[in-house]
């Protein structure tokens, strides 16, 4: 069965005014049935659509789509739009909020597609999901990386694979298909020359500190992080964990013996914070990589599925290389 996206049903975009009133069939070529996550969706070719969070932004912008870009909503935790590489690009489209988004957001501001995460934008217990907003007619695309665990249509994607199927598909709903390909190519050749093959014994342990002190959360197999480590020749101590951003005990920390410790920088929960809180308890502080100082600062938008995943690797891969030497 294909869903269909993308046909506003809102009032302000029906044929006739008031609710009730007939709608406007999609113009002919104007629709193209693209993968979200498990399902096949009818896609209208957005004229505004919305981002959450940089990573989903990035996408579109590294496109070449801004002008079909009605927003975007950056809740506390992204860094400014201002340190971005599409720092132009964001001063031309509207903030929408700066808080994590909603249905009354898309709505309010009339957006055809709402471009995010399955439990990083869309969640059922917020009351904005893929299903809700097709009962709007609103389009959703779901970030691959993030389509593990969608209910009912789940997908499995290693989270760098997962970041040139949005491309490619993010191209096709656009159509704009030469500049997707374009784009992936360039990024799988800066991936490719920031890959290290070193042999599994010689890999150092990497422990991905993204937030808490009772119980830290970390990066299983399922998102970015944990490809960025591994293509940059160490190993996640916890990629054996099917899951996406997860929570283990402090003891599975220690029993690893980490030799460097990736810390994920929120906006609101800045890297420093993290650092000296690793290096002031006790469970933490004699932690081989707290020891030597081996604090490696990934930014948020490094962590989060997006071009600038390649940004990190590409850091990171020159971090553990300058270790070795």
């Amino acid at each position: 069965m294909i869903k269909r996206a993308g046909i506003a049903l809102v009032c302000g975009t029906l044929l006739a005014s008031g609710c009730g009133a007939q709608i406007a069939p999609p113009a002919a070529g104007n629709t193209v049935t693209v993968q979200r996550c498990g399902e096949q969706v009818q896609y209208t070719k957005p004229e505004r659509a919305i981002a959450y969070e940089g990573g989903s932004a990035d996408k579109l912008f590294s496109l070449g789509l801004t002008d079909r870009v009605r927003g975007y909503v950056m809740p506390p935790a992204n860094p400014p739009v201002s340190e971005s590489p599409w720092a132009a690009e964001y001063a031309k489209v509207e903030l929408l909020s700066d808080d994590l988004l909603n249905k009354e957001i898309v709505v309010d501001a009339k957006g055809d597609l709402v471009v995010a995460g399955w439990n990083s934008g869309f969640s059922d217990r917020r009351g904005i999901t893929p299903e809700i907003l097709d009962g709007l007619g609103i389009g959703s695309f779901m970030h691959a990386e993030s389509c593990f665990n969608y209910p009912g249509f789940p997908e499995r994607h290693r989270p760098f694979d997962g970041l040139y199927v949005d491309l490619e598909r993010l191209g096709q709903i656009f159509g704009v298909e030469d500049r997707a390909a374009s784009v992936i190519t360039e990024l799988r050749q800066r991936v490719a020359a920031a890959t290290r093959e070193i042999a599994d014994d010689d890999r150092p342990r990497v422990f991905l500190y993204d937030s808490g002190t009772d119980q830290p959360f970390t990066a299983g197999q399922q998102v970015p992080p944990n490809d960025i480590i591994e293509y940059a020749g160490g190993r996640n101590v916890f990629a054996d964990l099917e899951a996406r951003w997860t929570q283990v005990a402090w003891e599975a920390v220690v029993d690893a013996q980490p030799e460097v410790i990736m810390i994920l920088d929120y906006n609101d929960q800045p890297a420093q914070e993290k650092i000296d809180f690793l290096r002031n308890d006790p469970k933490t502080k004699d932690l081989p990589a707290v020891k030597a100082n081996r604090f490696f600062v990934l930014d948020y938008n490094e962590g989060i599925s997006g071009p600038r995943n390649v940004d990190g690797l590409e850091r990171f891969s020159q971090y553990l290389e300058d270790l070795e030497r």
